[in-house]
Parts: C-alpha cells; sequence; structure tokens
C-alpha cells in the first residue's frame, strides 16, 4: 500500500486524459466531417477558436501525464487536473470551446459569437473578485466614526447605555402584554 496516494492520482489523471483526447478528437472531427461533407463552415475561425483549447489539452498532457518506472511503479503522478483555480478555469475554457465547436457545427458560422463570453465572464469574474477585495480593505482603516475603539461613543457612553437611552427618549418601545 505504498504510495497509495500517487498511484490513485496517476489512475485517476490518466482516466482524465484519455477522456479529454477523446472527447476533443469527437467535437473537432464532427465539426470538420460537417464542413466537408455537408456545408462549408469557416475553417479559419475553427482554427483560431480551437487553438486555446488545443493548447491547454497539451498543456493538460504534458503537465499532468502520469510516468511509471520499467517495474511498473509510479513515478510521476503529473500535477493533479482536479485542482482549484488556474487548473479548474483551464476545464472552463476547454468546455466552453467544445459547446461552441458543436454550436457553429449545427447553427453555422454565426456561432462562433459565443466564444465572446469567455473574456467576458473572465472580465465579471477580475471585477467582482477586485471590488469584492476593495470593499473588504475598507474597513481595516480603524473603528467608525462615532464609536472608539472599546466600544465606548463619542460622549463615553457604552453601546448598551446609548441603546437603553435612546429606548427611553421613545425611539424603541417594549409592548408588555
Amino acid at each position: 500500500m505504498a504510495q497509495k496516494a500517487t498511484k490513485v492520482q496517476a489512475a485517476r489523471n490518466a482516466a482524465s486524459l484519455n477522456r479529454l483526447h477523446l472527447i476533443s478528437l469527437a467535437v473537432n472531427g464532427v465539426f470538420l466531417l460537417v464542413n466537408f461533407l455537408l456545408s462549408s463552415r469557416n475553417l479559419y475561425l475553427w482554427l483560431i477558436f480551437a487553438l486555446p483549447s488545443l493548447a491547454i489539452e497539451l498543456w493538460f498532457e504534458r503537465s499532468a501525464r502520469p510516468s511509471f518506472n520499467p517495474d511498473g511503479t509510479v513515478r510521476r503522478a503529473g500535477e493533479d487536473l482536479e485542482a482549484k483555480g488556474l487548473t479548474e478555469w483551464m476545464w472552463d475554457i476547454t468546455y466552453w470551446t467544445w459547446g461552441c465547436i458543436g454550436l457553429a457545427t449545427v447553427l453555422g458560422n454565426r456561432a462562433w459569437w459565443a466564444w465572446a463570453l469567455i473574456p467576458a465572464y473572465s472580465a465579471w469574474l477580475a471585477w467582482t473578485t477586485f471590488s469584492g477585495a476593495r470593499s473588504g480593505l475598507q474597513g481595516l482603516g480603524g473603528a467608525s466614526q462615532d464609536a472608539a475603539p472599546g466600544g465606548v461613543s463619542a460622549a463615553g457612553q457604552s453601546k448598551r447605555q446609548a441603546k437603553m437611552e435612546k429606548r427611553e427618549k421613545g425611539g424603541q418601545r417594549v409592548a408588555y402584554r
């Protein structure tokens, strides 16, 4: 049972890479088959928009393909293809590109415009991340203006005392039955 995690990751990576190559071959093969047999599609657009997916596929093959010693033991399991972050984003681009190729196969050359959603989604993701970080950093400037660091307001009262005084002045009334 030595290196069980390495063996499991190597098997998982090999299966994922084989599946990736088969799906890519099927999607691109059907596109080319439809292009040459039924109606012509723009091959230049296909090449331009399929290149990122093919480059990602090559990157995954290089970085995640496990290597084995001559005796069959795992030498290197490869990078984890289920990792979060950049790897997840590259899978998203691959899936979206396959979807766009499928749409272009069925609907024609105008379906390539769907690929423009990838940069739009990336810009939206970057903006929400930046604005979330910016709003999170605004509170680091210290305590608010009307309360001092110990929970004491500028008038020398604690928050509890200020609430009680507000209740007494009629701001909040407690109704008893």
